[in-house]
């Protein structure tokens, strides 16, 4: 039986809703206990409660100070301890745990990331920007602390499962696969026209708003890239990207004997949610079942970087290295974000990425440091900033 003492950071999304659903499968079945230390979420209150109620953590906490007193009414007679605020997620964060899984979405997700990582947990890791932003200093300070880090995207995750961990010198390449996207096939005539409707209509995974839309332009494969290149400590020249429509295949490392072993299974992201939660075991769970004669085949194709020109520009940030990586990250959250509003275009997403990078400068972030994580903050901040001056700009040229 797998024990555990658990603290989920973004509980109420979609990852973490995930977590404490497998949570809940696997104690009802008798393969797992656990405890649970914290729970984080956002703005919905009604949810955070319920799943307070249901797993008596030490502290419930929003993100969001003006509802402090909405949860603590919520949560009235439960004993359990309301908190909000940035400051306290970063608290619960750091407090004791056997395995935390961090899943807030965006740049928001590093600093309670970065608590987490000097815990000496296990640190499941569901949030890409953690890494992208301050990928070599997160990975150290897991190790310095004594804690393991384990990626929860299904890609990584793929990886992570057939990775020679022990040798890897044998790897000569790693491929990530991507779905493409619910514009994979649209002409290029079509793309200036598109809506965030469209966008968010991802046509295998269920994800949220923001996190589709980076699917929708192939950021999310970009920041995958960098992501690989920090968890494998591989170069750039040995990550390629495959675009492969069914999802099953979820990546693939190639060994230097020609070997290319691939981890498969149906596009839900609970398998790797629940690799993570019980590594180095496994976990039994209603999964759904591959029946490949049923699918009948796989198909792959070369990713198109004109079209999708995203995956270029953070091949580009990766190899430059330095705050590229972190630059690349914001602006692109900035424009996700402002296309999600209306304010700007979905071809303009790669516009003010190209422009950012091409304006911001800074020092690089030393990965040795304990400030490592404020000095990514910074220059993402500044990177913010910027993107966000462009994408007014082009608002106001419109």
């Amino acid at each position: 039986m797998i024990r555990r003492r658990i603290t989920v950071l973004g509980s109420t999304g979609s990852v973490g809703c995930s977590t404490l659903d497998l949570m809940e499968q696997a104690e009802a079945g008798g393969a797992g206990a656990f405890e649970v230390e914290a729970l984080t979420g956002g703005a919905n209150i009604a949810r955070l409660a319920e799943q307070a109620r249901r797993w008596k953590p030490k502290v419930a906490v929003t993100a969001d100070p003006a509802r402090l007193d909405e949860l603590r009414d919520a949560l009235s007679g439960s004993g359990v301890e309301a908190a909000a605020g940035e400051a306290a997620i970063t608290e619960a964060a750091s407090r004791p745990a056997d395995w935390v899984m961090a899943s807030i979405v965006g740049a928001a997700g590093l600093r309670s990331a970065w608590a987490a990582a000097g815990t000496g947990a296990t640190l499941a890791l569901a949030n890409k920007e953690s890494l992208v932003c301050c990928g070599p200093a997160l990975i150290e300070r897991v190790k310095a602390s004594g804690g393991r880090l384990i990626p929860v995207d299904s890609e990584h995750s793929a990886i992570f499962q057939v990775f020679p961990h022990a040798a890897p010198e044998q790897v000569a390449k790693l491929t990530l696969t991507a779905s493409g996207g619910p514009f994979r096939t649209t002409p290029a005539a079509e793309m200036a026209a598109i809506t965030p409707e469209q966008a968010v209509a991802h046509p295998n995974w269920s994800m949220g708003a923001k996190i589709s839309v980076d699917s929708a332009s192939m950021a999310n494969k970009g920041l995958e890239m960098i992501e690989a290149a920090y968890l494998f400590d591989m170069p750039a020249a040995k990550i390629d990207v495959v675009v492969h429509p069914e999802s099953i295949i979820h990546s693939m490392v190639e060994t230097v004997d020609g070997s290319t072993l691939a981890q498969m299974g149906p596009p839900d992201m609970k398998t790797p949610i629940a690799c993570a939660l019980a590594w180095p075991d496994r976990i039994a769970w209603a999964a759904p079942r591959l029946d490949l004669a049923a699918l009948g085949r796989l198909t792959f194709e070369a990713p198109d970087e004109t079209r999708f020109p995203m995956l270029r520009l953070a091949r580009q940030a990766l190899e430059a290295g330095g705050v590229a990586p972190i630059v690349f990250n914001a602006a692109n959250e900035v424009s996700a974000l402002a296309f999600l509003d209306r304010r700007l275009g979905f071809l303009n997403i790669a516009a003010v990425v190209a422009d950012t990078l091409s304006r911001v400068t800074a020092s690089g972030v030393d990965s040795g440091s304990d400030s490592a994580c404020d000095a990514a903050l910074a220059v993402d901040a500044q990177a913010r900033r910027t993107a966000e001056s462009i994408v007014r700009g082009l608002a106001a040229a419109a």
